[in-house]
């Protein structure tokens, strides 16, 4: 592990600003469909099916966690900056709901920013957590600049899956879930890491041409995973003693059409092996995500959970970082080391376990769109 804290230069120049971009989610159940249509723009797919998919929403009062999770984290992000006399203002903006990207960059323009940091709420490669964010960055900045507004620099920060900021918390949150489980399962009790499933083809073309993960089966996507997982599992090892513990990768939320191969196995079939192979327990833990969004409320904490009920398998729910303090002085190294990249002066970077530290800036292969290809912001 290295040292990220470059002590250097106390701001961050040459940023102005630092955006929070995230997924975004509806807030009332009248929101649901419109924000759906959002996610789905472009496939055709009619409301009624809108309606039938939004039913996790609605067991919710038709409220998505994130927008609240993304508020704490902004309040978080801006606490730990001005305790640590970084003067840089956090904005926030949605790709599928309000705050909207594109009403987020008007308000930096007339703020007078013009330099962007930008944080995307996706800790690894792909499509979906990486270069779409980047398509919607290039959409927003097209649509500036077609209203006359003054031109904006926007630099997405690194894949920050293996910074210690955002291992640590889920290492902790681990070893919590177990101590939750019957206190006679706890020495035998399994892992299942968990992620979002993506198609295979995703997968096995995510990262950089040249990341030596890309030439594997998953690609990058699934190799940073299996690090990460591998990093929580030994840390729980050798704080429970217990060194032979089981452990996967595992995969959930799938959403595509079947007949197309998506990473498997899927959380609850999972389950499902584990009580037939004759574990006394499972710990869930959401390597895959930032915080406690719908994905995690109903995939994990409903439906797999009512699954595990059914088999008669004891389980347990990792917590997600959120707005975890090391996570967000985790952030703020990320600024403080790619403004220094910027000023072109000597960079430490923060990365635990094999795969090291990600790239600055993606390039132009990275994690190509399975359509065609669009143009994207913050790459060479």
């Amino acid at each position: 592990m290295s040292d990220a804290r470059n002590t250097s230069h106390t701001g961050a120049a040459p940023y102005d600003a630092l955006l929070l971009l995230s997924f975004g989610g509806p807030e009332a159940p009248e929101d649901v469909v419109p924000f759906l249509e959002n996610v789905t723009r472009g496939r055709g797919i009619p409301k009624e099916r809108l309606r039938e998919v939004g039913k996790h929403y609605f067991l919710f009062g038709g409220v998505s966690p994130i927008n609240e999770q993304n508020r704490e984290l902004l309040a978080a992000l801006r606490k730990d900056f001005a305790e640590h006399g970084l003067d840089l203002p956090v904005y926030w903006g949605n790709r599928n709901w309000a705050p909207y990207l594109v009403d987020t960059l008007r308000e930096l323009a007339a703020d007078g920013h013009r330099r962007i940091a930008v944080l995307a709420t996706s800790a690894y490669a792909g499509y979906s957590g990486c270069r779409q964010y980047r398509e919607n960055l290039a959409d927003a900045l097209a649509a500036l600049a077609a209203e006359g507004l003054p031109e904006l620099r926007v630099d997405k920060l690194r894949h920050f899956y293996n910074h210690p900021g955002f291992v640590e918390p889920m290492i902790e949150a681990t070893l919590a879930a177990l101590d939750r489980l019957p206190e006679g399962t706890r020495a035998g009790a399994r892992l299942a890491f968990t992620t979002h499933s993506i198609p295979d083809t995703m997968a096995e073309t995510s990262g950089a041409p040249d990341d030596p993960a890309r030439g594997r089966p998953g690609g990058a996507y699934v190799a940073q995973h299996l690090d990460v997982a591998r990093l929580v599992a030994d840390a729980v090892a050798g704080r429970t003693g217990v060194a032979d513990r089981p452990w996967e990768l595992v995969f959930q939320s799938r959403s595509g059409a079947p007949h197309i191969p998506w990473l498997e196995p899927d959380i609850c079939d999972h389950l499902e092996a584990q009580h037939a192979d004759g574990a006394p327990a499972v710990v869930m833990v959401p390597i895959g995500f930032v915080s406690d969004h719908m994905e995690v409320k109903y995939d994990l904490d409903t439906e797999a959970t009512a699954r595990a009920a059914e088999l008669g398998l004891p389980v347990a729910r990792a917590a997600t970082v959120g707005a975890d303090p090391r996570f967000t002085a985790a952030v703020r190294e990320l600024v403080l080391e790619r403004a220094a990249a910027e000023r072109g002066e000597p960079v430490s970077r923060c990365a635990l376990g094999a795969l090291g530290p990600s790239h600055d800036v993606c390039a132009v292969a990275c994690c190509p769109n399975p359509r065609a290809p669009r143009p994207a912001a913050a790459e060479r």
